[in-house]
């Protein structure tokens, strides 16, 4: 009878061992520390309170919607950028009610226009008190449309709102008297990235008094009222200034306003980008908001036509605003500056205790990363390969990025000054195919260059393995503490990141799917910003490159790029490893005598000799013969 051969069972490699190098126990155990700062953020929940209100007159909605008509049907409907018509119309419009309107010019690159000459209009009531109070509204559309809503329902509005503070010659009687300085502002250049609030806050002589801004901008729609409160950089305005704005809407409205979601809100605080024009004040830390009964992003100016729009919701919002002025006027100085923070309904988490919280979370990656180079070097495992190879990646990202950048100075990429670009607009949508395949062309080329360092030219070990693991993940650490440094914010981008990718080594064993898997996984981060983009700003898939063309007008700043090289390269060396294409930096003696380049010259070389010394040879014969 024959015997069947005792059954082998595939064990489990050792925890500790090359095949298992992570340790899951320090792991697991270090976010036990991060149960402290959750606790303080706890206690950092706080619900802000609203100043009292004060009663104005009543706001005509009806009136707001025939001065939008008006506006809308007047002497030259498009009102483009620069366009003369809209701006003389608004001030025929204050001029009877004795309100002098004076005339800021600047200019500014419209990506896809050129340079356009713009002009800001202000209308300024004086109050004893210090401190101004500027109510705004940009005038301007695309020029594609009507833009009945967006925005010619907040200029209605604004005029609405400006003529209670004035009076026709000789008529006293019902004009308001504030105690704080007024400031009525009409925009220019607010539909291409809020150029003209931009300018005013970085330019105008009387920004710096400016205490509070309330900003109008489609505020005639059918949909819920909404507020923006997101800046340029990572502030909002504070509590007691929004819960005032807020309160005053749900008097009017029956309900608090909507707001961002609480995601929403961390993601425009890690890359800080707004479409309105609230968002240039805050980046110069006066409280501002923005009033809108559109989204994230405005009106489609093709459909934004008069039959959108509502006289009851122009009422609500202009009572609303109406009364917010008063309000601030009379308790400015308990709603000025900004902050940063969370709105979860009702509450706000406070900014610096999100902070903690994110830079909390980087200690389980860290301390487990840190053994992990530990157990390296107690096994002389040598990490200088995998670091050289590292480095060839980082250099062919320098290449890429730096190509980018040479291109935007060279002007192959639509240029414009640094502010949001319309979502609407063509620059948006189309990507310069020329632009694109010449930087493809010499991005080929610098990979060719560096793949000659980086191909396996031999069986790999698992020691050079877990040395290329090791090596990337420290520089992702390294990634994430400058990250810390500029905004702890962004760390909600790079988190996924370093927590899944650092589960790399020990599934090395595992299915190419499996490995992919775990990858994929970790660019959760940056999925999450390029979706935000796709899915709020309507961008799809061109999000990528608008995100693209943020940094070539330089909305993007360029501490950006050198953080986005460290990551590309790191992922770069995990994504070789994942799939099992990986070698370390080879030693003198594995290079190929010559690189690419002094190879393909050395033949361009040879060959030129070649095709003068025919000629020799064919002369050399004839007198032969």
């Amino acid at each position: 009878m024959a015997t069947v051969p005792p059954r082998t069972e595939r064990r489990r490699p050792r925890p500790g061992s090359v095949l298992r190098p992570v340790n899951g126990r320090l792991y697991r155990g270090t976010w036990l520390l991060v149960g402290l700062p959750l606790l303080v953020t706890a206690f950092s929940v706080a619900r802000p309170t609203a100043l009292p209100r004060a009663f104005l007159p009543a706001f005509d909605g009806q009136a707001a919607k025939q001065l939008t008509k008006d506006l809308v049907e007047s002497r030259d409907p498009n009102r483009s950028p620069g366009r003369l018509d809209a701006a003389d119309w608004f001030r025929e419009q204050l001029a009877p009610y004795g309100l002098p309107v004076r005339t800021e010019r600047f200019s500014a690159v419209i990506p896809g226009r050129g340079r356009v000459e713009l002009q800001n209009l202000l209308a300024e009531v004086v109050g004893p008190a210090p401190g101004t109070i500027v109510v705004m509204a940009h005038r301007d559309n695309d020029g594609t449309g009507p833009g009945a809503n967006d925005n010619a329902s907040g200029t209605a509005m604004l005029i609405q709102l400006a003529r209670a503070y004035g009076s026709p010659p000789g008529v006293s009687s019902g004009r308001l008297h504030p105690n704080h300085t007024i400031l009525f502002l009409s925009t220019d250049g607010g539909a291409f990235g809020g150029l003209g609030a931009a300018w005013f806050a970085a330019h105008s002589p009387g920004r710096h008094d400016v205490a509070a801004v309330i900003n109008l901008d489609a505020v005639g729609g059918t949909g819920p009222v909404r507020l923006q409160l997101n800046g340029d950089t990572p502030r909002t305005p504070s509590g007691t200034f929004l819960e005032t704005i807020s309160a005053r809407i749900a008097a009017q409205i029956g309900h608090r306003p909507a707001r961002p979601s609480a995601l929403a809100q961390l993601v425009d605080l890690g890359f800080p980008f707004s479409l309105y024009e609230q968002a240039p004040f805050l980046a110069k830390g006066i409280a501002a908001v923005t009033i809108t009964t559109a989204g994230d992003k405005p009106p489609n100016p093709l459909t934004d036509t008069l039959d959108g729009l509502s006289a009851s919701r122009l009422g609500e919002v202009g009572r609303a605003a109406q009364d917010a002025i008063g309000t601030l006027d009379e308790g400015l100085e308990f709603a000025q500056g900004t902050s940063s923070y969370v709105y979860v309904g009702s509450r706000l988490v406070r900014g610096w205790a999100v902070e903690l919280v994110l830079i909390a979370c980087l200690l389980p990656f860290m301390a487990t990363a840190i053994d992990l180079f530990a157990r390296c070097r107690r096994r002389r495992i040598p990490l200088g390969p995998a670091l050289r190879a590292y480095r060839s990646r980082l250099g062919f990202w320098i290449w890429t990025i730096g190509l980018f950048e040479l291109f935007a100075l060279a002007g192959v990429w639509p240029g414009g000054t640094a502010r949001p670009i319309a979502p609407y607009s063509a620059v948006a949508h189309d990507w310069p195919a020329r632009g694109l395949l010449g930087l493809g062309a010499l991005v080929l080329i610098g990979w060719f260059v560096t793949r000659e360092r980086l191909l396996p030219r031999r069986q790999v070990t698992h020691e050079e393995e877990l040395a290329g693991h090791t090596v990337s993940l420290l520089c992702l650490g390294v990634l994430s503490l400058l990250v810390v440094g500029t905004n702890p914010f962004a760390l909600l981008f790079l988190l996924p990141t370093l927590h899944v990718w650092l589960w790399l080594p020990q599934v090395r064993g595992a299915p190419l799917a499996a490995r992919l898997g775990v990858l994929a996984v970790g660019l959760a981060g940056p999925a999450l910003l390029l979706g935000s983009f796709a899915t709020r700003f309507g961008l799809g898939w061109d999000a990528v490159w608008y995100l693209a063309e943020l940094r070539a007008i330089g909305y993007v700043p360029f501490i950006v790029m050198p953080f986005l090289v460290i990551w590309l390269a790191a992922t770069g060396q995990l994504a070789a490893l994942a799939a099992r294409r990986y070698a370390p930096y080879p030693a003198a003696a594995e290079l190929p005598p010559r690189g690419p380049l002094r190879r393909a010259l050395r033949a361009t070389v040879l060959g030129v000799r070649a095709r003068r010394a025919r000629p020799s040879e064919g002369a050399l014969e004839a007198l032969e013969g």
